[in-house]
C-alpha cells in the first residue's frame, strides 16, 4: 500500500488551516490547540516545513509561522517532498543514482519511473489552496473504468 505518514497528513491539515489567512503568523501552540494535535509533533512539522521553504518563521512576541508563498503556488508534491523527501514509490524510481543493485537486470524499472512520474505530476497539479477547500458535489472520485469496490460507494454521489 502506498501511504503518506501521519506526520505528512498532519502537515497538510496544519497548512490548510493556515490558508484561512495567509498573511497571519501562527504559533505551534495555537495551531496544536485549534486542531487538537500533539504540540511536539506540530512543532516538528512546522520546523521541517520552514526548513524546506514551505513556511517562513518569525521570532519574537508577534512571531510564528506563515506560508512562504501563496497557497495556490504550493503543491501537494511540495508538501510531501518537504516532510517525507522525494516522492519515489520504489527504490529504483528515486532520483538517487543507482539506488537498486539489480537495476541492470531489471525489466520493469522503466515502468516504475513512468508510474512515479504520473503520481508526481498528479500531486504537482493539486495546490494547497485546493486542498483547503471542500470538493464540489459533482466531483466523481472514481474515474470511468477504475476499480471500484462495491462496498465503498462514492460518498459524494450518495446525497
Amino acid at each position: 500500500m502506498i501511504r503518506i505518514t501521519r506526520e505528512t497528513d498532519y502537515g497538510i491539515v496544519l497548512l490548510t488551516r493556515m490558508v484561512r489567512d495567509e498573511r497571519q503568523s501562527y504559533s505551534a501552540a495555537a495551531l496544536a490547540k485549534q486542531l487538537d494535535l500533539p504540540l511536539p509533533m506540530v512543532s516538528k512539522i512546522l520546523k521541517a516545513l520552514a526548513r524546506t521553504g514551505v513556511l517562513v518563521s518569525q521570532r519574537g512576541a508577534q512571531g510564528g509561522y506563515s506560508l512562504a508563498r501563496p497557497a495556490d503556488a504550493i503543491s501537494a508534491a511540495d508538501i510531501i517532498d518537504a516532510l517525507e523527501g522525494p516522492i519515489a514509490i520504489t527504490e529504483c524510481s528515486s532520483d538517487a543514482l543507482h539506488a537498486c543493485l539489480r537495476e541492470h537486470h531489471c525489466t520493469v524499472s522503466h515502468h516504475w519511473h513512468r508510474i512515479n512520474d504520473a503520481i508526481r505530476t498528479a500531486l504537482e497539479q493539486i495546490s494547497l489552496l485546493e486542498l483547503s477547500r471542500p470538493l464540489p458535489a459533482a466531483v466523481n472520485l472514481w474515474p470511468a473504468g477504475a476499480y471500484r469496490p462495491a462496498e465503498s460507494p462514492n460518498p459524494l454521489n450518495s446525497q
